[in-house]
């Protein structure tokens, strides 16, 4: 089983995930960016589009970014606080 790291997704609605994953690949203001657990920090800017995770308490391995939001990497815990996020499979 790959290492893993936790992920918490929060629009103002609600938080849509909080939980362990493997993977994270979310759509970078200037393209996709991917993260692991033990990841170096970083910020970043997010746009409208796909964020894809896995991982053992991935119920939705996709959900879609509507609006622009911001992705924070530190000490292998990664947050995503966006305007809205929809699940999508």
């Amino acid at each position: 089983m790959p290492p893993l790291f936790h992920l918490k997704i929060i629009s103002p609605e609600r938080v849509e995930f909080d939980g362990e994953v493997d993977s994270l690949i979310a759509p970078a203001e200037d393209g996709y960016v991917g993260i692991l657990a033990n990841h170096a920090p970083l910020l970043a800017t997010l746009g409208e589009g796909d964020l894809t995770l896995s991982g053992p308490q991935v119920r939705h391995s996709r959900y879609h970014i509507r609006g622009d939001g911001f992705l924070e990497v530190h000490q292998n815990r990664a947050v995503i606080l966006t305007q809205r996020v929809e699940a999508g499979g």
